[in-house]
């Protein structure tokens, strides 16, 4: 059976074509990841920050961890 994440939040940089998830795994914990996407490109969201195998016991734990790894994040919240 394939595990699925739910997003719990969503925050996109100026412009639409960069962002970081925060989401909630089927055990209960968290994560993040930033990702891209190219208008011009149809396959559309692609994993750029390789974060995701970092594991929180919160949403907020998560975010906190994304201000810290990736740059423009704080700007945007």
């Amino acid at each position: 059976m394939k595990h699925k994440n739910t997003v719990i939040r969503s925050i996109n940089l100026d412009g639409e074509c960069i962002c970081v998830d925060i989401f909630q795994r089927s055990d209960g914990s968290f994560g993040f990841d930033e990702f891209r996407r190219d208008p011009e490109d149809p396959d559309g969201w692609y994993n750029i920050g390789h974060y995701s195998q970092l594991a929180f016991d919160s949403g907020d734990q998560a975010l906190a961890s994304a201000e810290k790894s990736v740059a423009w994040l704080s700007d945007a919240l």
